[in-house]
């Protein structure tokens, strides 16, 4: 087993990019965000205008970061993952640099991290996208599918967590899928088996039991 889960809206409670964007960010992030919308700009397009329009020092912008709560259970869940040896990775259409401060603040540093990388200094910061792909079915900074099934493990059970639309194409490749908000009414909608959340906890508890199902199998 190995388990790929989004950060904005599943781990964390909310949507870090939005947050930082509403609190420091030229009002012309949200224009982006409508074009992006209305489908004349890709969400790649969108998220390098829109970090590019982010102000503050860095001071400023941890101070945003700071207030930000993980989803109940997560902690618990990385716990769980390691005690019983299921890689977890990060994969997120956010960026590096937010998700780094956040789990760090948890003593959750450790783990891997698939994100847009900020780069530059206060007042002239910019995004570089190197999970990027021509072609991406999101258009995403991150191409989510590439990550999740290019790492070399394709005889393991597959797991995705997520909530959003960059979760959308992935979740269909994925063996277990969990899904809330805008990704659940996707799976919904096109009767992708899919297993709904409010928190890690019920997550843990399904994984645990399928974890359990599968070294019974194995040791037939």
């Amino acid at each position: 087993m190995r388990i790929f889960c989004d950060f904005d809206g599943t781990i964390a409670k909310l949507d870090t990019t939005d947050l930082v964007l509403g609190r420091l960010a030229d009002p012309a992030w949200e224009a982006l965000e409508a074009r992006w919308t209305d489908g004349e700009i890709t969400a790649a397009e969108c998220m390098r205008g829109q970090i590019a329009l982010i102000g503050g020092d860095d001071a400023a912008l941890d101070a945003v970061l700071d207030g930000v709560e993980l989803a109940d259970g997560f902690v618990a869940f990385v716990a769980w993952c390691q005690a019983s040896a299921v890689p977890l990775t990060v994969v997120s259409d956010g960026v590096d640099r937010f998700i780094a401060r956040i789990l760090g603040r948890y003593g959750l540093g450790h783990l891997p991290v698939v994100a847009n990388r900020l780069v530059g200094a206060a007042g002239a910061r910019g995004l570089e996208q190197p999970w990027a792909r021509a072609g991406c079915a999101a258009g995403s900074g991150v191409c989510k599918c590439q990550v999740a099934t290019n790492d070399g493990r394709t005889d393991d059970l597959m797991v995705f967590i997520g909530d959003g639309r960059s979760d959308f194409c992935v979740s269909n490749r994925a063996d277990l899928l969990f899904a809330r908000d805008q990704l659940a009414a996707y799976a919904r909608a096109r009767a992708v088996p899919h297993h709904e959340f409010s928190d890690f906890h019920s997550i843990t508890t399904t994984l645990a039991a399928v974890q359990d199902r599968l070294a019974r199998r194995a040791a037939i």
